[in-house]
């Protein structure tokens, strides 16, 4: 009982101190990461409340789903970031911008992280929430679920700027594995367009499953990068996904040790079209391989060109080499 208080207590305080920061118009990455976490734990309520349950679903696509628990989540989620950030600009999975776009910080959410695992209680799924500052990711969190239907469970990753990555309080880094045959692996495939990058996926899916212990899919792209921060994966890499996929992950990659690069090799942005995070000693082997078939994609005519970026930012988003 005490100690609950005691927790409590401490974040009354933390809370108070980030208020206090924003009124004198400084803000600091703990600051961020502080509530980017509690942002995620307000997700984390909805998606507990909703477990289990019925869903109401609908389609975005032929097998790109959302549910009505998508839409409470994210708006309770980017609702608390904008009450303690009014001038920040916010973008979600599922409503797109809003606040001011023009603001040097921009919070990223995915109030569902693996929708489709969700839907069928089927673990992981995740709430994801991130903040760049001036387009370089600052602060973010992710809330993990795991465990089964009536038993479910989370983990939380948080990381800030110059402060490290933390899994439940616990400071994390990524593995020491530099031998891709020893490596477990990540990958992700589109789910709603099965063309050339689909294809070109499935054949790294192939060869690296045939050089390393093996490659893994989860369907939730902020857990796969989280996996590789604390060090039970040692790589993963995926194909057009979005900036709210990524945004909180790739810092936890980052602040755990780890590299982060577009699949050719080029300078990573959030809004980046491919993503390649290991724990660095593996990024020498798999990169040259990944840089080929992005370059195979290029040449037939595909764009790897960054994409999803909302209007009227105060940033520019670097694009990629090729």
């Amino acid at each position: 009982m005490f100690s609950s208080l005691r927790f409590f207590s401490q974040q009354v305080a933390s809370q108070r101190q980030v208020r206090a920061n924003a009124e004198a118009g400084s803000v600091n990455y703990k600051d961020l990461m502080d509530i980017a976490e509690e942002a995620c734990r307000r997700g984390e309520q909805v998606i507990r409340e909703a477990a289990d349950k019925p869903r109401e679903i609908t389609h975005k696509g032929a097998a790109d789903l959302v549910t009505d628990t998508d839409q409470k989540s994210e708006k309770v989620v980017l609702g608390f970031i904008s009450e303690k950030f009014p001038d920040h600009g916010v973008l979600g999975e599922e409503g797109g911008i809003a606040g001011n776009a023009g603001s040097d910080y921009l919070w990223i959410c995915d109030p569902i992280d693996g929708t489709t695992n969700f839907t069928h209680s089927y673990p992981p799924f995740a709430v994801s929430v991130g903040v760049l500052e001036k387009g370089v990711p600052v602060a973010g969190a992710v809330v993990e679920f795991a465990g089964s239907q009536g038993n479910w469970h989370t983990r939380m990753y948080t990381a800030y700027k110059g402060g490290g990555t933390y899994l439940d309080g616990r400071k994390v880094s990524v593995s020491s594995e530099d031998s891709v045959q020893q490596s477990l692996l990540i990958t992700g495939f589109d789910q709603v367009e099965h063309g050339e990058p689909w294809a070109k996926n499935m054949d790294l899916f192939k060869h690296f499953t045939d050089k390393s212990r093996g490659v893994r899919r989860s369907g939730a792209a902020a857990v796969d990068l989280a996996h590789v921060a604390c060090g039970i994966a040692d790589a993963y890499w995926e194909m057009r996904i979005k900036a709210w996929d990524v945004a909180a992950g790739t810092l936890l990659v980052t602040e755990a040790g780890g590299t982060i690069t577009s699949m050719d090799g080029s300078e990573h942005s959030v809004f980046s079209r491919s993503h390649l995070a290991s724990n660095g000693k593996l990024h020498k082997p798999m990169q040259p391989i990944m840089q080929e078939a992005i370059e195979e994609l290029v040449q037939k005519g595909n764009d790897f060109g960054p994409w999803f970026i909302p209007d009227g930012l105060s940033f520019k988003v670097t694009p990629p080499a090729i």
